[in-house]
């Protein structure tokens, strides 16, 4: 298993649709292993292969609850439906998010409470995911990854603008830019 560079906003692999998984080889198997190292080294409560500038729909989870209930997984070309978002702005305290490929910062922003992922595991078994709360948050998340976007894409149009000064001041914005966990500084690749 191997520590991959995580990709930073801008870079193309981040802003288009990932592509299916059309055979469950040994190089996804790699893959999903080192996107593990990767994501509980960074750390991280998940990591979508695109992250790691790879087009495909993976992505892995992991995050132990105030109950110390631990939830872990991969899911291989997942379907994600939710329930619709309450109206209101997000709250700051409670609905922050952030990003490892958007590093060291956090916006708030209003997701859905309720969602449910199918897909499959590395063994082609289906899973199904049907989670509220955080986990809920993290699994919407990582679905936008697959989808092109970063939850900087949905913060509202003045937190957009802040996100962008950020990224030009760091050198974001452009392909190519990365960063390493454990080897580099958050977001400073």
């Amino acid at each position: 298993m191997a520590i991959l560079p995580i990709v930073v906003s801008g870079d193309p692999v981040l802003h288009r649709p990932a592509e299916p998984v059309a055979e469950i080889t040994d190089e996804v198997r790699t893959l999903v292993a080192d996107m593990y190292e990767t994501m509980d080294a960074a750390p991280g409560v998940g990591l979508a292969a695109p992250q790691v500038g790879v087009g495909l729909r993976i992505f892995t989870y992991s995050y132990v609850d105030d109950d110390d209930a631990p939830w872990r997984g991969v899911v291989l070309n997942p379907e994600l439906w939710m329930t619709p978002l309450e109206p209101g702005e997000p709250d700051e305290e409670t609905e922050e998010e952030g990003c490892l490929s958007f590093p060291g910062e956090r916006f708030p922003l209003r997701r859905s409470d309720h969602a449910v992922v199918t897909g499959i595991d590395l063994d082609g078994e289906p899973v199904r995911l049907d989670v509220t709360g955080w986990r809920a948050r993290i699994l919407q998340h990582e679905f936008d990854h697959l989808l092109g976007y970063l939850y900087t894409d949905r913060l509202s149009r003045k937190e957009r603008q802040i996100c962008q000064k950020i990224s030009k001041k760091r050198g974001w914005g452009v392909e190519g830019v990365s960063w390493t966990p454990g080897v580099d500084e958050v977001g400073e690749g």
